[in-house]
């Protein structure tokens, strides 16, 4: 199978932590290792690193080479400008269907991403091996893998489960209801009580002869310019052709252009209990550290006095920052600047640091 790691975001949720010159995906922001490189970790071993590829912003190239050496150039794919996940996705199914020289209808491709965390990396291993096996038996056209919630988390999507199918190496898998994305936080209550939903992770196994019909019938325009994109893979025009066509493509999610098309009865849902977070947020990222949702996370010189279920990161080693009396609040310093936010709107955060591009504080983004 092959295997695609998305790592082009720029990590606004997660400002100031993370910057546009150097985005979450590539920051050790747990451990030692980048979320990339654990992300390549947690699959290099089981289906090796030339089937492993990597989609990401071209400015971001030299970043990643350094990160992760063992893979070959060619599985490296630069986007010259940000689309959104509809081009991304179309563009790596054209390099890999340029790969397998066309021979593309069964061959499986997992989707994945490069800023999450897995603290049951087995398991994780299995719902991915058992989806794919799935998806080679012709049981679904696409596999979707949920994570079982935690709480009822807002930020994130949310997988409605039909009836129980069956296991494969005892992993559940379910029929597919229904995808909802950043529900409303009564609804997210309601669906963790009822435990009729799980968290999306974002992560899928599919076919790519699959995904290209459906950008074929949905994605008419689209499919036309990535097509022509793929004609020119290998050849002294490439580059040329990539910048003409790709900034041309409609700004479109993925999930819009193509995951609401596919038919409930292609979709499958793999669930299993991976430790899945995904700390696109700085609220996820205090949960994904410690998933008590009362305690209180620090990192550097901080003091904190009757706080709770809270992320207080100061980066200034000779500055004390204080929390006290506080409940759901995320306190970010670094030398350059300060957050202050209720994990209630961290949406806002993106909002923010979007509005300072172009503007006098466009060295802070």
């Amino acid at each position: 199978m092959k295997i695609i790691i998305f790592a082009g975001g720029s990590g606004r949720r997660l400002w100031p932590i993370s910057r546009k010159k150097s985005p979450k995906q590539f920051e050790p922001i747990i451990g030692k290792q980048s979320t990339l490189q654990l992300a390549v970790d947690r699959v290099e071993e089981q289906y090796g690193a030339e089937n492993i590829y990597i989609s990401t912003n071209s400015k971001y190239l030299e970043i990643l080479r350094n990160q992760l050496p063992q893979l070959p150039g060619s599985n490296i794919i630069g986007e010259p400008t940000r689309r959104d996940l509809a081009a991304a996705v179309g563009l790596s199914m054209m390099h890999l269907c340029h790969s397998l020289e066309g021979k593309v209808a069964n061959e499986p491709v997992a989707i994945l991403w490069g800023d999450n965390y897995m603290n049951h990396v087995d398991n994780f291993r299995q719902v991915l091996s058992a989806s794919e096996a799935l998806v080679r038996q012709n049981e679904a056209k696409i596999m979707f893998m949920g994570e079982t919630p935690r709480f009822a988390n807002a930020n994130l999507g949310w997988l409605g489960l039909g009836s129980k199918l069956g296991e494969v190496n005892g992993q559940p898998y379910y029929q597919y209801d229904s995808l909802s994305y950043r529900p409303e936080k009564s609804i997210c209550d309601r669906m963790f009580a009822e435990k009729t939903h799980v968290w999306n992770t974002g992560y899928f196994v599919t076919t790519i002869g699959f995904v290209l019909d459906l950008y074929k019938q949905h994605q008419p325009k689209m499919w036309e310019g990535l097509a022509e994109i793929e004609a020119s893979i290998g050849l002294p025009h490439y580059e040329e052709t990539l910048t003409r066509i790709y900034p041309e493509l409609d700004e479109i999610s993925f999930d819009d252009a193509i995951l609401t098309h596919v038919p409930p009865s292609d979709a499958l849902i793999m669930h299993g209990e991976m430790g899945w977070s995904d700390p696109g947020t700085l609220y996820a990222l205090k949960e994904a550290i410690n998933s008590d949702q009362e305690a209180t996370v620090t990192k550097g010189l901080v003091v904190t006095e009757e706080t709770s279920d809270c992320l207080v990161y100061n980066y200034e080693g000779k500055k004390l920052v204080v929390a006290a009396g506080l409940e759901g609040v995320i306190v970010v310093n670094t030398e350059d600047a300060v957050l202050v936010v209720h994990k209630d709107n961290i949406p806002l955060v993106k909002k923010i640091v979007n509005g300072l591009e172009g503007t006098e504080l466009d060295s802070y983004s």
